[in-house]
This record gives C-alpha cells, structure tokens and sequence, in this order.
C-alpha cells in the first residue's frame, strides 16, 4: 500500500506533508507508517477520502468473482 501511496501523492502532485495535514497527522507519523507500510484499513479510507480517489479492497476468485 505505500508504494500506490506514494504513487497517488507524485500524480496529484501532493508531498507527504500535505497528505498528513490533510488526514491530520504529523509528517514524521505518516512517513513512518509508510516506511513500514503499516496501515490499519480505516486510515486507508482516510487516505482516499483525503486525496479524493476511490479504495477499494476485495478478494478475486479465479473465475472473476469479487468476495
């Protein structure tokens, strides 16, 4: 998840700091959570909700059903 993270803030032309101040956490706190690439699902909604693009997380079966 931090790689398309860090994918979306380069095409929205958004740094780490404008990120945080929009999810209203410090930079030093999101640029940890993004090394270690740990996010709990609702701060990945955040994330979306902040940078205004869609999350979406589901499992694919090999015959394309979406669970």
């Amino acid at each position: 998840m931090a790689e398309q993270i860090k994918i979306l803030l380069i095409k929205k032309g958004l740094t780490i700091t404008d990120l945080a101040k929009k999810i209203g956490t410090s930079t030093q706190n999101l640029s940890n959570k993004l090394k270690r690439n740990d996010f709990k699902m609702s701060e990945l909604k955040e994330i979306a909700e902040a940078l205004e693009v869609k999350f979406e997380i589901y499992f694919e079966m090999e015959d394309g059903t979406k669970i």
